[in-house]
């Protein structure tokens, strides 16, 4: 990824940035600005979803054809607001667009590849992730237990840094092949 470039989209510019820096620093949310502001939780939170997306691997099977977009849904309600639409639109991940899709509840999920599931699904967390057992989606969520339940990424905010928990084996069952760029940058549970 590079460097700020100017004349691109806040968004965009946070998510070309984000990565890197958060990655090799996990870095505070107070300590980067796009354009002056300070970076709000759920845009770093959003930049970290697309980015997921490139050092993820999902099986053939995850793509009914060719031309599947990359879907990332977020479950229950939408903390992100726009920025994660402005973050991916007219993005690609290995040739494949990029789009995001919003769901009430699980029923509604056919093909997706990225799933965020907020906060007020925490009541029905492990109902949720017992019902995508099996399938190939990247759960990622925030709430307690989350990757107790199974549930393959956890955002963890410590000591005002965005950490990241990461259940390898919810990953191996899912049959995603996670990058160890992003693995070395987590704390591990649910390994063998």
């Amino acid at each position: 990824m590079g460097a700020l470039g100017r004349g691109r989209r806040p968004s965009a510019r946070l998510a070309a940035a984000a990565w890197p820096v958060a990655v090799f620093l996990c870095f505070s949310f107070g300590a980067f600005e796009a354009r002056g502001a300070p970076i709000r939780e759920y845009d770093l939170k959003a930049a970290f979803l697309f980015n997921f997306a490139q050092f993820v691997e999902w099986p053939p099977e995850a793509f009914p054809d060719a031309g599947t977009p990359l879907i990332i849904g977020v479950l229950g309600k939408d903390p992100f607001g726009r920025s994660l639409d402005e973050i991916v639109a007219h993005e690609s991940v290995r040739n494949r667009k990029i789009v995001v899709r919003r769901y009430r509840n699980v029923q509604e999920i056919s093909t997706c590849h990225v799933l965020y599931i907020g906060a007020s699904e925490a009541s029905n967390l492990s109902r949720t992730l017992a019902q995508l057992d099996g399938r190939h989606i990247l759960t990622v969520g925030e709430t307690d237990l989350f990757t107790t339940y199974n549930g393959i990424i956890q955002f963890l905010v410590v000591e005002n840094r965005l950490r990241l928990r990461i259940n390898v084996e919810a990953a191996r069952t899912a049959k995603l092949s996670i990058s160890s760029q992003l693995l070395r940058q987590a704390e591990i549970v649910g390994a063998r």
